[in-house]
């Protein structure tokens, strides 16, 4: 799989294509948005990362207008914006992922690899359970119609459940899904934010655990 990073940090470009690199993807770099238009109309690419904001312009209106031109790459944005405003601003463009610096780069790499394996079919859709919305692109939960107010592991870990509602879900895939790889997997932090989870989704019980290997969502 072939990956574009647009990055104008040096070292934060470099230590990304290394990430990347090491993991076994194709890498190409690019310091500004002229020379990744430059790239992406030589190269043919799996993902492209794009810092949000560069000195040669804002990535997010640059892959706005090439949406609209029918450009089907999956677009993974990197940002110091942290706001809902601006998540929701990089998912209608057509980001397929948003991730706020500093970031591990694990959760980059596992990422990168999502979207390559999915690519780009337009803004994510309303997931649902039983009378539980996930709504990935406004980051908004609702159950019975009154929203929920998740920490963002919470937010990951329901997402990850209901992407497959009814299908168990490991303990591992919910641990890479919410930390790093340096997570300790004999720690009991998944079952923390399990318990919170149930606890703010209330009755009647959603979240199944599977003995011996995971969880599942089921109404």
């Amino acid at each position: 799989m072939r990956v574009l990073i647009t990055e104008d940090d040096d070292n934060l470009r470099v230590a990304l294509e290394g990430a990347l690199r090491g993991a076994g993807f194709a890498v190409d770099t690019a310091a500004d948005l002229p020379s990744a238009d430059e790239a992406l109309f030589v190269n043919a690419y799996d993902c492209v990362v794009f810092d949000r904001m560069l000195p040669s312009g804002d990535s997010l209106r640059y892959v706005r207008e090439r949406r609209a031109q029918g450009w089907p790459v999956p677009v993974l944005f990197l940002t110091a914006r942290d706001t809902e405003a601006d998540r929701v601003a990089g998912l209608r463009v057509g980001g397929g992922d948003y991730l706020v610096k500093p970031f591990a780069m694990a959760e980059l790499v596992a990422r990168v690899r999502n979207l390559c394996r999915l690519g780009w079919d337009g803004p994510p859709s309303v997931l649902r359970c039983a009378d539980v919305e996930l709504d990935p692109g406004r980051h908004r939960v609702t159950r019975g119609g009154v929203l929920l107010t998740l920490t963002r592991k919470e937010f990951l870990l329901l997402e990850r459940l209901m992407s497959t509602p009814g299908t168990p879900v490991s303990k591992q895939e919910l641990l890479s899904r919410g930390w790093d790889e340096m997570i300790d997997p004999r720690s009991n932090v998944l079952e923390v934010v399990i318990a919170a989870l149930r606890r703010k989704l209330h009755e009647p019980l959603l979240i199944h655990t599977v003995r011996g290997f995971g969880y599942l969502i089921s109404g």
